[in-house]
């Protein structure tokens, strides 16, 4: 195997065949009949492609969606249910089926598969993140294809990917992948419907090339559904942290990874965060709002600084020590979010006021910053 932990320099569409390790997310479009079970054809049309990457000596982790819709059938479920609870259960089945299949898939190419599922906590804590990137590294130097899914039977609406796109942006990032390669039932992102005389968007360099991109104009996913939009965002997001994404089909799964002209290519911009810092940035689920002095954002938009409550000037939602919050300047701009360190109901009494004063009047425990430099990313 050729795969180090290091980037290879992947700038361009055609340096994927010379890539280390590249993250492939594939969506349940792509893998489920008419009637919403998995295709056996389309499961191995991709495994087929995917297997002859590996063969050649790329480290892959396929992010695969489809646990839900192949728990369908079993269950007697006409379509995808809406609430959580019966959600979890048709991915607590189909999570084994599809595994099965992949199993089935891959080794008729002698190559073997392991599941890995993860919550956003595994991402997001320190610990959980460590054991998570050990065991997707010991995976890889085994010559495993790792296949990730949200761990959707134990997941909640407060804490979730949310979407299999994001959750594999953050996958890259976690194991230094070299590129994001993310697959669905449409080809590139468009500026206009294709049957409506729609342009191929071919890259994204910067912000300013989807500008010609209208809201529900990218095809059959339509970015207003929350199909292409996530494609685009997590694509973004990945750019915009250093990694490098292509926006495909899974047809184009083969010419996408030979290097070919297809698809929509984000340019690497920006330097890699954490998986942790993009998950706070992009995905965590915020419960209130601190508003800050002019002087508070000064300080904190160097990015070197902590934020301290002698620059808080005002406090709005219920939220406890520990989860993600949006900071504003005075107009309620928002400048950054953080983890804060206090809860809402603690805040008030601190506000403007410097620690040695906290401590002296409220007790050792307020003489820390409400939200900790190292849990704080400026957006």
């Amino acid at each position: 195997m050729k795969a180090t932990n290091q980037p290879s320099g992947i700038t361009q569409r055609t340096d994927l065949p010379r890539a280390s390790r590249i993250v492939v997310k594939v969506g349940s479009s792509s893998l489920t009949t008419l009637s919403g079970g998995i295709s056996e054809e389309a499961l191995s049309s991709l495994v087929d492609r995917l297997a002859a990457v590996h063969t050649s000596g790329i480290e892959l982790i396929l992010v695969s969606s489809g646990a839900i819709a192949a728990g369908l059938a079993p269950l007697d479920l006409g379509r995808r249910p809406r609430d959580l609870a019966t959600q979890q259960a048709a991915a607590s089945v189909g999570q084994g089926l599809l595994m099965a299949r992949y199993t089935q898939a891959f080794s008729a190419h002698g190559v073997t598969v392991g599941q890995v599922l993860l919550s956003a906590d595994d991402l997001i804590r320190r610990r959980q993140y460590a054991n998570a990137f050990r065991a997707l590294n010991r995976l890889l130097a085994l010559g495993v294809v790792p296949i990730v899914n949200e761990n959707d039977t134990v997941a909640t609406h407060e804490i979730r990917f949310g979407d299999n796109d994001r959750l594999a942006a953050l996958v890259a990032h976690l194991v230094k992948a070299d590129a994001l390669v993310l697959l669905s039932d449409v080809d590139a992102v468009y500026d206009a419907p294709p049957n409506a005389g729609g342009v191929r968007v071919p890259r994204v360099d910067r912000d300013e090339d989807l500008a010609s991109v209208r809201v529900g104009s990218t095809g059959g996913a339509g970015l207003g559904t929350g199909g292409m939009a996530t494609k685009i965002e997590a694509a973004t997001m990945s750019a915009e942290s250093g990694i490098p994404a292509l926006v495909t089909s899974t047809a184009n799964a083969a010419a996408a990874l030979a290097g070919e002209d297809v698809g929509t290519w984000f340019s690497a911009r920006g330097v890699r965060r954490s998986t942790r810092m993009l998950w706070l940035a992009h995905l965590a689920s915020t419960r209130g709002r601190l508003k800050l002095d002019a002087g508070a954002v000064r300080a904190i938009s160097a990015g070197t600084a902590s934020l301290l409550p002698a620059g808080i000037i005002g406090v709005s939602g219920s939220f406890e020590a520990g989860d993600a919050v949006e900071i504003t300047d005075a107009a309620g701009a928002i400048i950054a979010r953080g983890l804060v360190n206090f809860s809402s109901a603690e805040l008030p009494q601190m506000l403007g006021r410097t620690t040695q004063d906290l401590g002296e009047d409220l007790g050792s425990q307020f003489e820390r910053s409400v939200v900790h430099v190292d849990d704080l990313v400026l957006v």
